[in-house]
């Protein structure tokens, strides 16, 4: 299946209304708070290349066009201008003086779009594109932590039984986030058994859907807890899955595929959308196979806020699949506990970094109190 990319229409800025927008204003109180807990930065470097591309964790020997694209006219915007861009916050919010002015130019090219696919891949471009820009020199390429507390040496690798493949589906609002779990599955068990795909970049979409297509429908499951969907248990869904052979190996397309939503609870259902118009296109079913867990509490809700305590983070929701799967006796023998460790330990060891941080800078790390009279 090809995925339709669209042009990146001109970007020059002198094509002042063929630039960036997304359809929604950064200017919140949110915002202004998150920018204030870390220095402005400056852009550093030219073009993205591949290898930088590969090292943030993509995996993928290609940058994406539209990224391409959107990192080379914001380039475009610093040489009219004559000075740097300057990014706050999580690194993709530019402040100062180019704000107002890229503002304004990309909000009248989102406009101008009339597509939802064209749109959906020209918000996500530009998102990823300030992120990139905005993290040079200032998050560890591995972790996606400031330098100072990169925690790479403290993360344990683990080797991921080859019958299993997860796939990390990613926000491009959630793509470098310092507090960002989905990252650490790539981290402890390599790209190639926990791959990155991210919302709205074509090229990553249709390395997974290809995958998909090999495996089949029968092979593909999502976790997603959404009342809208219907469910089953690892029980249900994997009890009377045959053991492969002794050497604990099996086929490529023997190999169960788990898509992991990587988002906020507000942005996962038009994720898994997306999912469910794909999964048409491929098998003629609009109904993309989800699974349920029994899962509690992780780690992370003591930092990190969620919508309710039931609900949990993606790497916590991949430790909690493969303990759950390693129950079943015709899996228990593949070390799924083992790996589901691995996870939880990395867990751990991002929680202590991301707590000391906050501590250093003097900021609570006490979890906020959400409302959770609506499901997302």
């Amino acid at each position: 299946m090809r995925l339709q990319t669209t042009s990146f229409l001109a970007l020059r800025p002198s094509a002042a209304a063929t630039v960036f927008n997304p359809p929604m204003s950064f200017s919140t109180p949110r915002a202004a708070a998150a920018s204030s807990r870390s220095p402005a930065r400056e852009a550093r470097g030219g073009p993205i290349t591949a290898e930088e591309w590969r090292e943030w964790g993509t995996g993928s020997v290609i940058v994406p066009e539209m990224v391409g694209k959107a990192v080379e006219y914001l380039r475009d915007l610093e040489e009219e201008k004559g000075e740097r861009l300057r990014f706050g916050g999580n690194g993709g919010k530019i402040v100062g003086d180019f704000k107002v002015q890229e503002d304004k130019k990309h909000r009248a090219a989102y406009k101008g779009l009339s597509d939802s696919e064209e749109k959906l891949q020209f918000f996500s471009a530009r998102q990823i594109a300030c992120r990139l820009l905005g993290s040079r020199g200032y998050l560890c390429q591995k972790c996606w932590l400031a330098m100072d507390d990169c925690m790479c040496l403290k993360i344990k690798p683990s080797s991921l039984w080859n019958g299993i493949r997860l796939w990390v589906y990613m926000h491009p609002k959630d793509f470098l986030r310092q507090n960002n779990t989905g990252k650490l599955l790539w981290q402890v068990f390599g790209v190639q058994s926990a791959t990155l795909s991210l919302f709205g970049i074509t090229e990553l979409e249709e390395i997974m859907w290809n995958e998909f297509k090999n495996a089949g429908k029968s092979k593909v499951w999502c976790l997603y807890p959404s009342k809208g969907a219907v469910s089953k248990s690892v029980e249900e869904c994997f009890l009377d899955v045959s053991s492969p052979s002794e050497n604990h190996r099996v086929g490529q397309n023997e190999t169960l595929h788990f898509i992991l939503i990587d988002g906020t609870w507000s942005n996962s259902n038009a994720m898994v959308s997306r999912l469910k118009d794909h999964a048409k296109l491929v098998w003629g079913d609009v109904e993309l196979p989800c699974i349920s867990l029994a899962a509690g509490a992780s780690s992370m809700h003591r930092l990190r806020p969620q919508p309710s305590w039931d609900r949990t983070c993606t790497a916590a929701a991949a430790a909690d699949l493969l303990s759950e799967l390693y129950l079943l006796p015709n899996l228990s023998s593949y070390g799924l506990d083992k790996q589901a460790e691995a996870v939880d330990d990395a867990l751990e060891v991002l929680l202590d970094a991301l707590t000391g941080r906050r501590l250093r800078n003097g900021r609570s790390i006490t979890r906020e109190v959400r409302n959770t009279s609506s499901f997302s």
